[in-house]
C-alpha cells in the first residue's frame, strides 16, 4: 500500500471488497490486483478461502504479508458461495459492501467512481453500477441491459421509479450496499444454486435510497467451459427453494406486495431459461422440474393475474424451446475438383486423400494402435516419447505409429511404424487409431471419432502467456486463430500437469471438459532417476573436457523479434570465464534455421550442442543452466543444481508475450539484467552460493511438486490400461510437496 492509500484509510474504511475463491488459482491474483491497483485506497479486501483445494489459499497469505489491506480468510471446509460471502461479512468493517467473484476483475478507477458517486447521491442503501462480459477469446461486450441504468434518475431514487431495475442480471456483484441497510434488515445469504435470487430482490425492493452509477466497474468473465450454472445437474432445483423465500420475504413484509407480480413474472422467466437451456437438466429430472414448475406457477400467481401480451405463448413457446441450427460441413470436395478442369495434381492429390481418409472412418477404430508426434511432427523427443517408451514396457501388445517429418533428430525405437505428415499412412492412422498423444496439436482436419482418446502432454510449465490468454498479446498471438485452436482442444481427453500451478493455468489457457492428470511430466522420470554414472556418461557424450564446469546456455523465443538475434555475447562471457567453464550453447527450436546460424560450430570454450539428440542428457551433463525466461528451468531444476536467469529484455518480453509471474520474485536463482551483472554472479560465486540454493529449493517445491520419477507409468496405467488407481505421487523426503492448501 503507498504512503497516499494509507493517508486515506480511515478507521472504518469506505468499502469492505468480499471476494470468495475456490478452485480459482489460475484468476485469483488477476482478480486481486485489478483492487489493489485502484487509484482509490480506502477499502479493505476480505479475501474468503472456501476450503479451495488448489493454491488460492496461499495466494490470499501472499497477498495479505505485502498488503495490510488484504485480510485472508481460510474457512476449514467449503461451505459454497453463499456462505463464504457470508463469512466475509461477518468480518466487514466498511461503511459500503462490494463482493467481488475471484475470476473477475475491477476495471481502473472503479473505485473512485462508486465513491464519488456514493457522495453525490448522499449515501444511498444501494449503488448500482454496470458490468461488461469478457470472453475467451479476447472480446468484450456489453451489458444487454445497460439502458436501464442509463435511463434512471441522476439522484438518489426509490424502485418504484425505476421498477425496470429488477429484470437486470440477478448478481451481488454490480452493486455496492451501506452495510449498515444490510445489517439492519438481517440479509444474509442462502446455500445452493442460485443463491443471488432470494438476495438481490429482497435488498432491492427493501432499499428506501437508490443510486445508478451507468459506468463500466467489472469485467465479467465468460469461462468457455461454462458456470457451475450451466452444467447438467439435479442442483437446478434448488431455484425451487430460492424463490420460496424470495416470496417469504413478501408475506413476512405485506408493506411490500405491490411487488408480488414482478417477481412473479421474474420467477416463471427464470424457470424457463433453466427449462430451455441446454445442458442444464438430466433427461430423467425434465418431468419433474416441469411438475415444480406448474405448482410454484399456481402457488404464487397473485389473484387476477394477467399475462403480459409479450409473455411467449403457442408456437413462440415451442419454439423456443427448439435448439440452435446445427451448421453443416460442406462436403464433396473430391466431386468439385474433380469436375474443375484446371485442377492442380496438387488439389487433386488432396482430393484423393479426403476421400480416402473419409472411407477409413468408415471402418471400425482399431482399439491396440496408438498414434504418436511430437512437436509439430519434428522429432521423437519429450513427453510423447517418454509415454512411448513406458507403454512398450507396460503394453507390449500395442501397436505405435509416430507421425515424423524427414530429417528428424531423433527416431523411434525399431519396429515403430512411421508415417509422414499428409501421407496416406498418416490419414490411415488418424482414421483407425484409438490413442492419440502429442505435445501441441493434430491437424484441424482430423475428425476424433467416438472411442478415440486423445492426450494432451504438453512440453513445459508455462511462464510466459498460453493458449487463449494471448487473445491480450497480439504480437505473441500473431495468426493464431482461437477458434481453431479451441477446435482442437476440444479433442483432448487427458491434459498431463507437471504441479498444481500448471493445472490451474491450463484450465485457464485451454478451456474445455478435458480430466487434468496431475501426474508429473514423464520426459522427467529421466533426471528423477538419474545417477551419479550416467552423468558420467552423459559428461563423456557430450564431449565435455575433464574437470570444468558446465554451463548450460539455452535461451527461449522472442516473439517480438522477426529474426531470431544474440540476446547475449556467448564468446566474450565464455573469454571472461575463462578455462575453467566450458559453455554448452542450445539454440531454441523455432530458431535452428534462423538466417545467419550455419552449421554447428566450436569456439574456445563453448560447444554448440543445438543438434543435440538429447536434452536431459544436456541437463545431466551441465553444472549450471544459463537461460532467460524458458520452460527448461522447471526441469532442469529437478537435477537440484544451480540455475541463473539472463533477464535483459524483460520488460519487453513480458508486454509482448505476457507472463504467469515475475521472475525476478519467484526465481530458481539470480536474475541479473546486463552482461556485467552475469559475469559478476559467475566470477564471485554468488550462482552457487547459499541464496541460490534457498531460492532453487523453494522454486523445486512449486513448480516439481508431482514429478518424482514415475509420471509415465502413471499416464499409460491411467489412459492405456485403464487403471484408476494409478500409483500416488511419492516424493523423496528432500523435495516435499507444498503445504496443505485450504
Amino acid at each position: 500500500m503507498t504512503s497516499t492509500q494509507a493517508a486515506v484509510r480511515s478507521a472504518a474504511p469506505r468499502f469492505s471488497i468480499i471476494v470468495p475463491a475456490y478452485r480459482v488459482e489460475a484468476y485469483l491474483r488477476d482478480c486481486l490486483d485489478s483492487v489493489l491497483s485502484q487509484s482509490f485506497g480506502d477499502f479493505e479486501l476480505i479475501a474468503v478461502n472456501d476450503a479451495s483445494p488448489d493454491a488460492c489459499g496461499e495466494i490470499m497469505d501472499e497477498y495479505a504479508a505485502a498488503d495490510p489491506r488484504v485480510v485472508p480468510l481460510q474457512l476449514a471446509q467449503n461451505v459454497g458461495l453463499g456462505r463464504a460471502r457470508n463469512a466475509g461479512m461477518a468480518r466487514a468493517e466498511g461503511t459500503y459492501l462490494l463482493f467481488l467473484d475471484s475470476d473477475d476483475t475491477l476495471l481502473p478507477g472503479a473505485l473512485q467512481a462508486m465513491a464519488r458517486r456514493l457522495e453525490e447521491t448522499e449515501d444511498p442503501d444501494l449503488l448500482i453500477f454496470d458490468y461488461a462480459r469478457t470472453h475467451w477469446d479476447g472480446r468484450v461486450t456489453p451489458n444487454a441491459k445497460a439502458a436501464v441504468l442509463a435511463d434512471s434518475p441522476r439522484g438518489a431514487f426509490t424502485l418504484d421509479e425505476q421498477p425496470a431495475l429488477l429484470g437486470l442480471l440477478q448478481v451481488a456483484w454490480n452493486k455496492a450496499y451501506r452495510r449498515d441497510f444490510v445489517e439492519r434488515w438481517g440479509f444474509v445469504y442462502p446455500t445452493g444454486y442460485y443463491e443471488d435470487t432470494p438476495w438481490t430482490y429482497p435488498v432491492m425492493i427493501a432499499a428506501e435510497r437508490v443510486a445508478v452509477l451507468p459506468r463500466v466497474c467489472v469485467h465479467y468473465r465468460q469461462r468457455r467451459q461454462g458456470s457451475i450454472l450451466h452444467s447438467r445437474s439435479r442442483k437446478h432445483f434448488d431455484v425451487f427453494d430460492q424463490y420460496e423465500l424470495v416470496f417469504a420475504f413478501l408475506t413476512e413484509h405485506p408493506e411490500f406486495e405491490r411487488w408480488h407480480s414482478a417477481l412473479f413474472e421474474r420467477m416463471v422467466t427464470h424457470f424457463r431459461v433453466i427449462e430451455n437451456s441446454p445442458g442444464r437438466l438430466p433427461d430423467d429430472a425434465r418431468a419433474e422440474f416441469r411438475t415444480r414448475f406448474l405448482e410454484a406457477e399456481r402457488t404464487h400467481r397473485p389473484e387476477g393475474y394477467q399475462e403480459p401480451r409479450n409473455a411467449p405463448s403457442g408456437a413462440r413457446k415451442a419454439a423456443a424451446r427448439l435448439p440452435k441450427p446445427v451448421r453443416t460441413v460442406a462436403r464433396g470436395t473430391y466431386r468439385s475438383a474433380r469436375r474443375a478442369k484446371t485442377a492442380s495434381r496438387k488439389r487433386l492429390r488432396t482430393a484423393v486423400l479426403r476421400s480416402y481418409y473419409r472411407v477409413q472412418r468408415m471402418l471400425p477404430v482399431q482399439k491396440d494402435v496408438a498414434v504418436f508426434a511430437a512437436y509439430w511432427n519434428t522429432d521423437y523427443a519429450c513427453n510423447p516419447a517418454a509415454v512411448h517408451q513406458k507403454l512398450l514396457e507396460l503394453a507390449p501388445h500395442m501397436r505405435t505409429t509416430w507421425v515424423m517429418r524427414p530429417g528428424a533428430r531423433n527416431t523411434p525405437p525399431t519396429g515403430t511404424n512411421v508415417v509422414h505428415p499428409g501421407s496416406f499412412g498418416f490419414w490411415r492412422a488418424m482414421a483407425r487409431g484409438k490413442y492419440f498423444v502429442n505435445n501441441v496439436n493434430f491437424p484441424t482436419a482430423w475428425v476424433k471419432r467416438p472411442g478415440q482418446i486423445h492426450l494432451q502432454t504438453h512440453h513445459g510449465t508455462p511462464l510466459k502467456r498460453m493458449g487463449v490468454d494471448l487473445a491480450e498479446f497480439p504480437v505473441a498471438q500473431r495468426s493464431l486463430d482461437m477458434k481453431t485452436l479451441m477446435q482442437r482442444v476440444d479433442r483432448w481427453d487427458y491434459s498431463v500437469s507437471a504441479n498444481s500451478f500448471t493445472t490451474a493455468i491450463w484450465d485457464r489457457a485451454y478451456p474445455a471438459e478435458y480430466t487434468p492428470l496431475d501426474y508429473g511430466y514423464p520426459r522427467n522420470d529421466v533426471l528423477v532417476n538419474a545417477t551419479e554414472a550416467d552423468r558420467e556418461r552423459a559428461r563423456e557424450k557430450v564431449g565435455v573436457p575433464a574437470g570444468t564446469t558446465v554451463v548450460l546456455y539455452a535461451p527461449t523465443h522472442r516473439d517480438y523479434q522477426h529474426e531470431p538475434r544474440p540476446m547475449l555475447d556467448l564468446e566474450g562471457l565464455a573469454h571472461q570465464l575463462g578455462d575453467g567453464f566450458t559453455v554448452l550453447s542450445r539454440a531454441h527450436y523455432f530458431n535452428l534455421a534462423a538466417p545467419g546460424r550455419g552449421e554447428a560450430e566450436q569456439e574456445a570454450g563453448i560447444i554448440d550442442v543445438s543438434g543435440y539428440p538429447s536434452v536431459e542428457e544436456l541437463f545431466l551433463a551441465a553444472d549450471c543452466l544459463l537461460t532467460d525466461y524458458s520452460s527448461l528451468m522447471f526441469d532442469y531444476a529437478l537435477v537440484d543444481r544451480p540455475i541463473v536467469l539472463f533477464a535483459n529484455d524483460w520488460e519487453v518480453y513480458r508486454a509482448t508475450r505476457g507472463t504467469y509471474f515475475d521472475i525476478h520474485v519467484e526465481s530458481p536463482g539470480p536474475v541479473v539484467a546486463t552482461e556485467a551483472d552475469l559475469l559478476d554472479v559467475f566470477l564471485s560465486g554468488r550462482w552457487s552460493d547459499e541464496a541460490s540454493s534457498k531460492a532453487r529449493a523453494e522454486f523445486r517445491r512449486r513448480f516439481c511438486e508431482f514429478d518424482d520419477g514415475f509420471a509415465a507409468e502413471r499416464v499409460v496405467r491411467r489412459v492405456f490400461l485403464n487403471q484408476e488407481n494409478v500409483p500416488p505421487v511419492a516424493l523423496p523426503p528432500e523435495r516435499p510437496s507444498p503445504p496443505a492448501r485450504g
